[in-house]
């Protein structure tokens, strides 16, 4: 899954989306792209669960396929 998170802007973003995708899947695989403000997230976790984890961290996301 691939999604947009246009407020990470820096380090520490990238940490909070990593925790926050995490808090649905420690294990899931997460590649973030800070230049590009996207993130690819392996994971067998639905995409619902992970919006609504970076939502509620204040990174809503938009998602693509």
């Amino acid at each position: 899954m691939q999604f947009d998170i246009q407020n990470m802007s820096c380090g520490g973003c990238v940490r909070s989306v990593t925790k926050a995708i995490q808090s649905v899947d420690p294990v899931a695989k997460v590649t973030p792209d800070l230049s590009s403000r996207k993130i690819v997230v392996m994971s067998e976790q639905s995409r619902e669960a992970f919006e609504a984890a970076l939502a509620k961290a204040g990174y809503p996301a938009t998602q693509h396929r």
